[in-house]
């Protein structure tokens, strides 16, 4: 058994109390909520009237969103700390209810704005009175051009369910259907494979175990194979036949589009990490010396390259570390760390019942909250640092930004996060003592970047691959995406390694896939944290105030423009490059150490 919620101490829990002190409050912004919600309905059919009621639409649309936004906020954080006391989780489906009915309410928005002529359009985006609101029409304004007819529209959203049929069929196969085998373990005993401890099997130092698991794992799916070749298929026709639709050239051009982000920005990304190849390669070679094996396996990719280095680092330890390791940011960032450690930012620990994994979450009318659970080792401290990143990014956002655009987009959403990593892994580098130590740095940095960078990028490509064929006219069977993604394994690991012909079926275990060109986000956001890391570290205090101003920025800005401003041009190929310098500098380094 866990320890209960009630036996933890206050100082390591987050304080909701901050959000909501009875539930008197709590009652008083539903019942703002239900009457805001009213309100907005009786603007239907009357913004284009006149300039005055749109203004007040908005108004009431900001209003409403902030007080629904704070309790939906706060009902399920409470439900997350024990999800078994059924009060907070009916409280937390109340507020999903409250936004659904707002939703439902405000729908005619958007749509209203559409409809009207391009002389009333400019005459209320030249309105002074809505300068404010300005930028919020024009994003909303973007869309126009893909956006159809109210019926057309309505049977879009009908036909939303069909398409999403094919992930609902991956995930039922997946998780529920399939049926792994038993292999040996380590020290002789049965171990049925699963989603959860493949993982941990295939970075096993016993060859066998990890060569049964990959040869385990990936049997199974090939046994399936036509069925998730079908899933796939249907879920890519399905993104090609919305990208038609709204009159987008292509699927992968409709993805990006709300981002506004150029496919040459994903090109790009494709291109710069080809090219490196050569020092992804240089890594595996190291991996070959290490095992002392004659020939490297696909199976043998994940191993670390020493004995786990055993890091004990308690709550107390892991706060003076993340204070040292982001000092490079200057004291004002600093200070914000400061006040999530003192101000019970951080709910710390496992309790019975909590929420598993870890987030960054709050609203604009709160400080920002982490959830997590911290196990005193060296995943739980980059887990802290990782969420702290996310945090100050929203905390500078929503102090700097209006409500309305203190909202970052998810292109950006990791580079904060990832940045404070990549200065943790630079301080720890710089004050490991013991060689074993400092391989395990170089080890746990350099997979990161492998699978982050290099593993994400591939996807990418597979995913831009296997969409053109099918644009062009080209059925895709089970034997089509093994080919492509064999193919890809071939171009990145063929020269260094046995590319076993098994790899060629993991496009059916990756959920990704059904996210519609996401993957590329992980690689981008992560090649952006490198270069503004190393620029921080280099450049000192100009870096670290375009930095700051970066994290200040939250949606007031395209995620291209924001980034640049920051010194990094994802538009331009050398950005990820400088990115993959670091990756090369790091294998140099773990060579010598070797």
């Amino acid at each position: 058994m866990g320890i209960e919620r009630k036996n933890i101490e206050k100082k390591y829990k987050w304080s909701l109390e901050k959000m909501y002190s009875s539930q008197d409050e709590i009652d008083s912004d539903i019942k703002k909520a239900e009457k805001l919600t009213e309100d907005i309905a009786l603007y239907k059919g009357k913004i284009s009237e006149s300039s005055e009621n749109l203004l007040e639409v908005f108004r009431i649309l900001e209003d409403a969103s902030r007080t629904i936004e704070k309790l939906y906020v706060y009902t399920h954080m409470r439900h997350h700390e024990d999800t078994r006391i059924n009060e907070n989780q009916a409280e937390s489906v109340k507020t999903e209810m409250l936004s659904t009915n707002f939703g439902v309410a405000s729908s005619y928005i958007v749509p209203e704005i559409m409809a009207m002529s391009d002389e009333r359009l400019n005459d209320y985006l030249n309105d002074e009175k809505m300068s404010f609101y300005k930028k919020y029409m024009e994003d909303i304004l973007r869309d126009r051009p893909h956006t159809l007819s109210e019926k057309e529209e309505q049977i879009l959203a009908s036909v939303s369910e069909i398409s999403n049929v094919s992930e609902s069929v991956y995930d039922m196969l997946a998780y529920a259907d399939m049926e792994f085998p038993e292999i040996e373990g380590e020290n002789g005993e049965k171990i049925k494979i699963d989603h959860f401890n493949y993982s941990n099997l295939i970075k096993s130092r016993n060859r066998r175990v990890r060569k049964d698991a990959f040869e385990g794992e990936f049997s199974t799916y090939k046994k399936y194979k036509n069925t998730f070749a079908s899933s796939l298929y249907g879920a890519v026709k399905s993104e090609i036949f919305y990208s038609k639709m709204r009159k987008h050239n292509s699927a992968i051009e409709a993805s990006l589009f709300a981002d506004n982000i150029s496919v040459d920005v994903y090109r790009n990304l494709i291109d710069a990490v080809s090219d490196s190849i050569p020092a992804l390669g240089k890594y595996v070679d190291i991996k070959k010396k290490v095992l002392g094996v004659d020939e490297l396996h696909m199976y043998d990719l994940y191993v670390p390259l020493s004995e786990k280095f055993e890091y004990k680092i308690t709550y107390k330890e892991a706060q003076e570390i993340i204070l040292n390791a982001l000092k490079p940011l200057g004291e004002e960032y600093l200070s914000i760390i400061r006040k999530a450690f003192d101000e019970r930012w951080i709910d710390v620990y496992e309790n019975e019942g909590k929420k598993g994994g870890a987030y960054s979450w709050g609203c604009y009318d709160s400080h920002p909250y982490i959830l997590m659970s911290y196990t005193d080792d060296l995943n739980s401290l980059f887990t802290l640092i990782h969420e702290l990143g996310h945090s100050v990014h929203s905390y500078y956002s929503r102090t700097s930004q209006p409500y309305i655009y203190s909202d970052y987009r998810i292109f950006v959403a990791e580079v904060a996060s990832t940045t404070n990593e990549l200065l943790l892994i630079n301080y720890l580098l710089e004050n490991a003592k013991e060689k074993d130590e400092k391989i395990y740095l170089l080890n746990y940095y350099l997979e990161q970047f492998r699978t982050t960078v290099h593993r994400q990028t591939m996807f990418a490509e597979f995913e831009m691959i296997a969409h053109e064929k099918a644009e062009a006219g080209n059925p895709l069977t089970a034997d089509e995406f093994t080919e492509i993604y064999y193919g890809l394994n071939k171009k990145y690991y063929g020269d260094y390694m046995n590319v076993d012909e098994l790899v060629g079926i993991e496009w059916a275990r990756i959920p990704h896939f059904y996210s519609n060109f996401y993957v590329y986000k992980y690689a981008t956001g992560f090649s952006a944290a490198s270069a503004l890391s190393s620029m921080i570290l280099s450049e000192g205090k100009e870096a670290v105030d375009r930095y700051i101003e970066f994290l200040k920025s939250g949606g007031s800005e395209y995620p291209l423009d924001q980034l640049r401003r920051a010194g990094v041009d994802m538009e331009k190929k050398e950005s990820v490059e400088k990115a993959l310098d670091v990756f090369r500098e790091l294998v140099e380094k773990l060579e010598k150490e070797i």
